[in-house]
């Protein structure tokens, strides 16, 4: 009971920040136009007798209310990304005007300014998603310091639940803690953090109870029986259950849930899988374009110390897989003496890497210069162009050489769903230093869970990675 006067309470407080926040860009946006309005604007005035669209105002406000309860804007989701919570704000905002406007023309207000609405919306718009922002950091601080931190109880500690515990632990800012495990198969200690299995699944009640656990994931898929009655005793528990999707891993992100008649339906592909990659191909040329014209001074310069640092030509290019099996020549600044591939054969014996990838620390074909710009991954610099043409992405897949790849088995086919990238998730989590295996996980795992936010996030950490130079060679 408590707890629910505590969340109805919280509730109450940002309904209450979200009218002032619409009030105060309403009332900053009137002041603004006060020639096309007319009365003369005062705090007091938005809403007194002398503003003849006072009406108007009072349905906006409750309309944004309800829009943003309806996307689930007055629940304090931890786990929410604040760029998504902005995108429900939006959408909220967005809605609530249009069916405004709506009520505007069927009441006839007559001379109502378009323009004090439109730009009211994007003064609410902006307003709601800075408090939120400002709210998101202030929970993610006093979670950090133990406020209303809670235990979760993981069922199933195979491969999906010792991941998801993982991933718990990567996140303080969720304020969970996991106890435990429960799993029929295991025992003992489990996951990188030797978490305890605590006991079968017939043990759930008790451990519930004994480990004040107050939410609950399941990670496996127990046979219907058991997975009723595991609903049932949490519902008496008042215990959350979570469940992750069974094959979660192959995925869109953006998956929908939706009803067919009481049916509900959770709808793994993406729909608009051609529209984004459309866009991030747009994405792509346009930045590319951009670095291109920023990055051909530096380009010229390292092109000239190439052509003076020994014999062969300033560029290389090996023949890779694109998207959909399609070959293509990807360049490179040489980096190696002229007859690199030919030496290859006699190291081969030395190779330092797993998989079908050929890497040493000290490869005695690179050039000095050529030492240099593997470092800073320089000689990558050139695939801007690969970009521009279509052949690549900034950020996706690391692109492998034919040869290595043919030696490989299927694993990495799936790799070829989309465009390569220069840069990606092995780049900014260990580079060369990154075995073949994890970094075919990686790359799946990117292109199950695309997004320009995910693209933005490792184009954003790439860049001291590589001034940093850990990891490659």
């Amino acid at each position: 009971m408590r707890d629910r006067k505590h969340t109805l309470l919280i509730h109450v407080i940002y309904l209450l920040i979200d009218l002032a926040c619409i009030y105060l860009a309403i009332y900053l946006v009137m002041l603004w136009r006060q020639e096309t309005l007319p009365f003369t604007v005062s705090w007091g005035s938005v809403l007194s007798s002398t503003n003849p669209f006072k009406v108007i105002i009072l349905l906006w406000m409750p309309v944004i209310l309800f829009f943003n309860q309806t996307h689930g804007l007055y629940q304090t989701r931890r786990e929410m990304l604040e760029s998504l919570e902005i995108w429900e704000v939006v959408k909220s905002v967005t809605l609530s005007t249009l069916v405004t406007m709506v009520l505007v023309y069927l009441l006839k207000t007559q001379d109502f300014p378009r323009a004090v609405m439109v730009f009211s919306a994007v003064g609410i718009s902006v307003l709601l998603s800075v408090w939120r922002i400002l709210k998101k950091l202030l929970v993610n601080f006093l979670v950090q310091r133990g406020y209303n931190n809670f235990n979760v109880l993981i069922i199933g500690a195979g491969k999906v639940g010792t991941l998801l515990a993982d991933e718990i632990r990567k996140r303080p800012a969720l304020g969970i803690k996991v106890s435990g495990f429960l799993d029929d198969e295991k025992q003992g200690h489990v996951g990188q953090k030797a978490w305890p299995v605590l006991g079968k699944l017939k043990d759930f009640r008790g451990v519930v109870q004994r480990e004040f656990i107050h939410q609950v994931f399941i990670a496996i898929y127990p046979e219907q029986q058991m997975f009723i009655k595991l609903l049932e005793e949490a519902k008496e528990l008042d215990v959350a259950v979570r469940v992750v999707p069974q094959g979660y891993e192959f995925m869109a992100q953006d998956f929908t849930r939706s009803n067919i008649g009481i049916i509900p339906i959770l709808e793994y592909s993406d729909i608009d899988v051609n529209y984004r990659l459309w866009a991030k191909r747009v994405f792509d040329f346009v930045l590319s374009l951009l670095l291109f014209c920023v990055l051909l001074p530096v380009l010229m310069i390292l092109a000239v110390l190439i052509e003076f640092d020994g014999p062969g030509p300033v560029f290389y290019h090996s023949r890779r897989y694109g998207r959909h099996g399609r070959i293509f020549p990807m360049y490179k600044f040489r980096s190696m003496v002229s007859n690199a591939d030919e030496l290859l054969d006699q190291l081969k014996d030395k190779n330092e890497v797993d998989g079908p990838i050929f890497k040493i620390k000290k490869d005695p074909r690179v050039t000095k210069v050529g030492a240099f710009l593997r470092k800073y991954s320089l000689d990558e610099l050139p695939q801007i162009m690969n970009v521009i043409k279509g052949d690549m992405s900034l950020v996706g897949p690391r692109p492998l050489p034919i040869d290595q790849v043919e030696r490989e088995n299927l694993r990495q086919l799936k790799r070829l769903d989309i465009r390569p990238g220069i840069t990606g998730l092995w780049q900014i989590r260990g580079r060369s230093d990154v075995s073949f295996e994890r970094l075919v996980r990686w790359d799946i795992w990117y292109i199950n869970n695309w997004s320009f936010g995910l693209d933005f996030y490792i184009l954003f950490r790439t860049l001291p990675v590589v001034i940093q130079g850990k990891g490659a060679y």
